[in-house]
């Protein structure tokens, strides 16, 4: 047996006592530089395709396996491949559970997951028991009960999963972090974040309207319609929080010195996904009879242990330009930052009372890994954080180290979604978030996302 027939042995640094910084996770690191890492995909959807691709591109990783239900999936897939001038995959999606026959396979030392959310957590802890590194797309879990299932199955098989939140990896994201670990805003106080994304069409199209305009889901759906507009339909919550929440986290070192206490979500009236149907689908439609339990707008608050408050928003059923809302505000000033506001203000540097551009910010603490592999990203999706999102998983599984964003981060961030439920419940009553590290995240050290990171 080689290095790589050794990769399912379980690490030696595992479980709670997870404490320690990898130096090397984000970067071409020196460690198996001359081997190849072999990775299963299991979903081969939009974003398993996107990862697919990325993947396609690299030298050091051969794509030994496919799965996916849809066979139409699984072509585009073989297509892509093909096309790379790859090795055809070996293919599984005979029927829901035949990924396991992918996890059986030895020759796989780390898979992707990029299903329907509901698959997430059992298709993670699965890859867990089997030896595997596991890359688990977003959001990691629906329930408390998940959560806790993907810590304590790292814990005890000691594999690892890493949580794919691509946005911790936003250029103008790393940026700030690299201000708050430099103390530009002094201590911190404050944080407004989310995901703010007219979605209608996606949840509503049935492939025969123009792009949308559809007003149809479940079987008579396309894409993420299939299965992500019954969650608007049965549950009122905040179902998608990580994007705005992983990078707001990661500056607040939670579960690294610092974890979320409480949670309190109120939500508005359901009434966005109602009136498109109507006004695209008309009044007698079918579908405009559905009582959407989904409030058009939830907003949730956390406190931290370190005496910090989270504004997290989700709207996703009313009309509004894509925002995550990022607000960093500390004791010595603050930054409101996204693709359609970029300003700043610190105390005693920027002019008078007034709001600053950041241009010369962002260049001033331009993260390294831009700086080096931004060239590199251009061809990668939504920007080019697909690009670093996916190298910090490569990375972290050829060495079988603990990942950047990891189980117990999964867990925290996904536990927003049950809790919001709790609490919008019960009147907006305020929920206690679980201690996922069991308390290690007193001692755990926080990751060195600025230096030493290739």
């Amino acid at each position: 047996m080689n290095s790589r027939r050794n990769f399912i042995k379980k690490s030696a640094i595992t479980g709670a006592g997870i404490a320690m910084a990898p130096n090397l996770t984000f970067g071409i690191s020196n460690k198996g530089r001359g081997e190849k890492l072999n990775i299963g995909i299991i979903g081969v959807g939009l974003r398993g395709t996107n990862h697919l691709g990325n993947l396609l591109q690299r030298s050091d990783v051969n794509v030994l396996a496919i799965c996916d239900i849809d066979s139409k999936r699984i072509s585009i897939a073989l297509d892509k491949i093909e096309k790379a001038n790859h090795k055809k995959p070996q293919v599984f999606g005979k029927s829901d559970y035949d990924y396991r026959n992918l996890l059986a396979l030895k020759d796989i030392d780390a898979v992707i997951i990029a299903t329907p959310w509901l698959w997430h957590t059992k298709m993670a802890v699965d890859a867990m028991k089997a030896g595997k590194y596991t890359g688990l797309e977003v959001s990691a879990a629906n329930t408390l009960e998940e959560c806790w299932d993907l810590v304590n199955t790292h814990e005890e098989t000691g594999s690892h999963l890493m949580i794919l939140e691509n946005v911790n990896y936003r250029r103008d994201v790393l940026a700030v972090l690299n201000m708050v670990k430099q103390n530009v805003f002094g201590e911190l106080l404050h944080f407004t974040c989310g995901y703010q994304h007219d979605l209608r069409h996606v949840k509503l199209n049935d492939g025969k309207t123009a792009y949308g305009k559809g007003v149809e889901f479940g079987e008579k759906g396309i894409s993420e319609s299939t299965w992500r507009t019954q969650h608007s339909l049965l549950r009122n919550a905040d179902v998608y929080p990580t994007h705005g929440l992983g990078p707001v986290a990661t500056m607040a070192d939670v579960n690294r010195g610092n974890r979320f206490l409480s949670l309190t979500s109120h939500a508005t009236k359901a009434i966005g996904l109602n009136k498109y149907i109507v006004d695209n689908g008309g009044k007698d439609h079918p579908n405009a009879k559905l009582k959407w339990k989904q409030g058009d707008i939830i907003t949730s608050t956390i406190e931290t242990s370190n005496s910090e408050t989270i504004i997290v928003t989700h709207n996703v059923n009313t009309p509004h330009p894509y925002s995550l809302g990022f607000k960093v505000q500390g004791v010595q000033g603050l930054t409101d930052f996204d693709y359609h506001t970029q300003r700043i203000h610190i105390e005693g540097v920027t002019k008078g009372h007034g709001w600053e551009d950041m241009d010369a910010w962002f260049k001033k603490y331009d993260h390294p890994l831009w700086k080096k592999y931004g060239n590199d990203a251009t061809e990668a999706g939504h920007g080019g954080i697909d690009f670093f999102v996916m190298n910090a998983f490569v990375e972290s599984a050829k060495q079988n180290i603990a990942p950047p964003m990891d189980a117990y981060d999964a867990a925290a961030w996904s536990a927003v979604t049950p809790l919001s439920e709790l609490s919008i419940e019960n009147n907006g009553e305020p929920q206690d978030f679980p201690d996922f590290t069991r308390g290690m995240w007193v001692k755990r050290k926080p990751y060195n996302w600025i230096k030493d990171t290739y």
